[in-house]
């Protein structure tokens, strides 16, 4: 749908400012476009300049990497941190290492993080960071002297009142781990709650790694819920095979679904008998192999190449890999196989006309800053750990993530039916998040 001339005049502006970066241009139309029966409704959320202020970083880094492989070559590559929003507390959001990051990447990314770590209610900025380094085929050594090298140049922008990093795509537990010891190493102090995504021997809390895949099937289950249906006797197709994915597999099974798809960067395997997660996580988890091996231990499973997740029918469909990676066609063939309900678990990974698609055809879709904020809000809870130096039980960190994902879906729906677009989720998610963040700025000042 179009802007109106306000929105309009801000989009291209933020277009003329950030050139060839359409991940950024998108995830911003995206959030104006949502917000527009906010603006309706009270035109005062423009005044101060608020729109401009919002879709523009408070600071952008940008610094070299230079490391060395395990033959002594030397490597150079580009680090970034974006400081998108303090309005509501210090900068948060995770770290991406894959060889096609770039700043409009880490900017769209951090763009997204201001709305969903507002949903979570738990008092976090947005930020974002990354580098275009791929560990896919690194030695460990090398893993570690490029995080050291990483964290050298990221110290003096970084602690747990000002920005605190976590894990992303490319950087799990591994990453996390040599990162926090740089850190340590660098800054002479234990400050735990600087990075989050920690091995428990560190300070890092029970049930992150699952956050942010428990988190979006949780929100999703909120969604079938509120529609008087249920997980029983559903089948799923889940994109991705990594930790969002893995878990949400595990989580969809465990609460009554049936996942019969997962995917790689090669293609996807379809198991009609339901995925095993013990094969899924000896491949992927344990040995961070490839996903075509599933077939050599599930004979009656197929592995495709030439096609997509989204062809397989299902009931429900759960994005988890990365940005738009579910477009027009794939929302057509969904909706033709009767769908019921789309759960981000990736960011941003429906196209705008999928969203319109699935929209038209009035299919519940839980967008990403809504559905998959189980990550960052079990990461701001690691934070609270650290600051009380205490310990969580896994049973606990999961009761308060369920808790958390079920206040969000609540929010969203209530916030949608407030503004009249009933059960629209993606509006919903969208104007919560807004009208918390611009409440936190307008009391701040013009800053």
């Amino acid at each position: 749908m179009p802007l109106d001339q306000t929105s309009r005049e801000v989009y291209e502006d933020i277009v003329r400012k950030n050139p060839a970066e359409p991940e950024f241009h998108q995830a911003v139309y995206e959030v104006l476009e949502a917000i527009r029966p906010a603006l309706r409704r009270d035109p005062g959320l423009r005044d101060a300049a608020m729109l401009e202020r919002l879709c523009e970083p408070e600071r952008q880094v940008l610094f070299r990497v230079v490391w060395t492989d395990d033959a002594g070559a030397v490597h150079v590559n580009r680090g970034f941190r974006v400081g998108f929003s303090s309005a509501l507390g210090p900068y948060k959001g995770g770290l991406r290492f894959r060889g096609d990051v770039t700043l409009g990447t880490v900017k769209f990314l951090a763009f997204e993080q201001i709305f969903k770590n507002a949903l979570t209610g738990l008092g976090i900025g947005a930020g974002k960071g990354g580098s275009d380094f791929d560990p896919a085929g690194r030695s460990d050594g090398e893993i570690m002297r490029f995080c050291q090298a990483f964290m050298t140049e990221l110290v003096r922008h970084i602690g747990p009142e000002t920005d605190v990093p976590a894990g992303d795509i490319g950087v799990g537990g591994r990453e996390i781990g040599y990162l926090f010891g740089q850190y340590k190493r660098l800054t002479n102090r234990y400050d735990a709650g600087t990075i989050t995504g920690k091995n428990p021997l560190l300070g890092g809390i029970p049930a992150r790694p699952e956050a942010t895949g428990f988190g979006t099937v949780y929100f999703l289950d909120a969604m079938l819920g509120a529609r008087d249906d249920s997980f029983s006797g559903r089948t799923a197709v889940v994109s991705g095979s990594g930790n969002v994915a893995y878990h949400a597999i595990a989580k969809l099974q465990e609460l009554g679904a049936k996942p019969i798809v997962c995917s790689d960067s090669g293609g996807y395997v379809h198991d009609p008998r339901g995925i095993d997660l013990e094969v899924l996580h000896e491949l992927k988890v344990a040995r961070r192999g490839r996903l075509s091996e599933y077939v050599d231990r599930v004979p009656t499973a197929t592995y495709v190449t030439d096609g997509t997740p989204w062809d397989v029918p299902c009931d429900l469909a759960l994005p988890c890999a990365t940005q738009n990676e579910l477009d027009e066609q794939s929302a057509l063939r969904l909706v033709k196989n009767e769908v019921r309900a789309i759960a981000e678990g990736a960011n941003m990974p429906c196209t705008p006309g999928a969203l319109q698609i699935f929209r038209e055809a009035g299919v519940a879709v839980g967008p990403g800053k809504a559905a998959n904020a189980g990550g960052v809000a079990v990461s701001a809870l690691e934070m609270q750990q650290n600051a009380a130096r205490e310990r969580w039980t896994f049973e606990r960190t999961d009761r308060t993530l369920r808790d958390i994902m079920t206040d969000i879906h609540r929010t969203c729906l209530e916030t949608a039916d407030e503004h009249g677009v009933a059960g629209d989720y993606v509006s919903g998610a969208n104007i919560a998040g807004f009208r918390k963040v611009v409440a936190a700025m307008d009391v701040c000042g013009y800053i």
